[in-house]
């Protein structure tokens, strides 16, 4: 086990009403989009390994995300914040490791810069569910990204019991209705034993439920936005791991109120 905490939990959604009954969406100001917390420098040191030991495994792209994984790139250089140095085409994390913009599929490039896991979702043709056609997935909580990429969002979220028919269609219509201005976020929560960022799982093998008080606190916050160009959607992933201990009081006391959930893939 790799333990990489953060501190604290910033955003319970178990507290909160609104974020507590699924799916939980909430409006996304833009300028909260991208994460950068105290984890940053291990979380990035770790997906630099994965992508350098386990690529097959943590990155996938078809060839029709290119052109969606090149915009979406250029959008996070347009929103990396003062602690990143350019210099031509080299970028200095706040870690002080170089990343080539030249060097590598621009949607590993875009995930070498941020924290989040990213992800890129398009309809064929411009109808029906959204496929997954790229990504890079080095904190997966209990899914395999071999399984899941050219599949739409259906069958990505095989065997999330959560995931019926009724909110396949829900989350549907809110896919088709993103608009570029007007982008979303919500987050889970889920008891894990163990404190590992990456821990894929096939869907033939499913999470059991923690036994005993679990010791760590898995959650993420995930995003949708719409690029305005390719009008592909990026759906981006921050992982937050705490330890039960470093929960609030008020937080720990929410979750004998509102137990979150404790097996499947959280998806």
């Amino acid at each position: 086990m790799e333990e990489i905490c953060q501190d604290s939990l910033p955003f319970a959604p178990w507290m909160h009403p609104a974020t507590r009954r699924l799916p939980g969406i909430q409006p996304l100001d833009m300028g909260d989009w991208l994460v950068r917390d105290e984890a940053f420098a291990a979380q990035m040191a770790l997906r630099d390994r994965l992508l350098e030991e386990r690529r097959e495994d943590v990155f996938r792209a078809l060839p029709e995300a290119l052109t969606a994984a090149e915009e979406l790139l250029e959008l996070i250089l347009s929103r990396l914040d003062d602690g990143y140095r350019r210099d031509g085409r080299r970028i200095t994390r706040p870690d002080g490791v170089t990343v080539d913009l030249e060097g590598d599929h621009p949607l590993i490039v875009a995930a070498s810069l941020v924290q989040e896991d990213l992800c890129l979702l398009d309809q064929n043709g411009g109808a029906g569910e959204h496929i997954l056609t790229g990504a890079v997935l080095c904190f997966p909580a209990s899914w395999t990204l071999a399984q899941k990429i050219g599949h739409p969002m259906t069958r990505i979220h095989v065997p999330v019991e959560e995931y019926t028919d009724n909110m396949a269609a829900r989350v549907q219509r809110l896919f088709d209705a993103l608009h570029v201005d007007r982008p979303l976020w919500r987050a889970n929560a889920l008891l894990y034993h163990d404190p590992s960022l990456y821990q894929p799982r096939r869907e033939d093998d499913r999470r059991q439920a923690p036994k005993g008080r679990a010791n760590y606190l898995r959650s993420e916050r995930q995003s949708l936005l719409r690029l305005p160009q390719t009008r592909a959607v990026v759906f981006s992933i921050h992982t937050w791991v705490v330890p039960w201990a470093r929960l609030s009081d008020e937080q720990r006391a929410g979750l004998d109120i509102h137990p979150v959930e404790t097996a499947g893939q959280g998806a």
